[in-house]
């Protein structure tokens, strides 16, 4: 073999090493991704931000490899971590983007994404799951007098996007994307 093949198999290794570090260490790092909003963790179901990353972290290796002239290893680490995170970045916008589309679209409201059947109301974004004491409505709007748009079965673990400013209501996610609202009185945190 010559001295240039040894040297790409050997920046390869390096590339899928820092890739595979990479998504290593991703679990650890998903619970401070929920307050720092990283690219580690996504909120959107799926797997394309795991196969974006070790993409991105074999091409970012490849071409750290390629621009760095004198110390090829530090090139690869490099640009394999800079092109996981890109690569995992790309991955969860595209996993946002189809929980969007299964939801019947989404708009932004204070900062948190709602589906095009539910109306914004007043709230402050909240993170976590809650259970339901019994089966209740899933309201368009923060109001008994709502279309329901759907259930919550009782004992049913959500996902809780917000709570409206008066307390009352609790906006359920599917996916990171609002889909109705349900009264805080029959749930608690799980």
């Amino acid at each position: 073999m010559t001295t240039t093949t040894i040297t790409k198999k050997i920046a390869l290794g390096l590339a899928m090493s820092a890739t595979a570090l990479t998504m290593a260490v991703a679990p650890a790092a998903n619970a401070v991704e929920q307050r720092l909003g990283g690219v580690v963790g996504c909120d959107a179901a799926g797997g394309k931000q795991e196969v974006g990353a070790v993409i991105g972290g074999v091409l970012g290796g490849v071409i750290g490899n390629k621009l760095a002239k004198h110390n090829r290893g530090t090139g690869t680490a490099v640009g394999a971590v800079a092109g996981a995170g890109a690569g995992s970045y790309v991955g969860c916008s595209m996993q946002k983007k189809r929980a969007a589309e299964n939801a019947g679209g989404a708009y932004t409201s204070n900062g948190i994404r709602l589906a095009n059947s539910v109306e914004a109301a007043p709230m402050t974004e909240i993170k976590g799951k809650y259970v339901a004491r019994s089966t209740l409505n899933l309201r368009a709007s923060a109001s008994t007098r709502g279309e329901r748009v759907g259930s919550v079965q009782a004992g049913e673990t959500f996902q809780a996007l917000g709570r409206t400013g008066d307390g009352k209501w609790i906006l359920v996610g599917h996916d990171g994307v609002g889909v109705g609202y349900v009264s805080s009185a029959y749930v608690y945190r799980a």
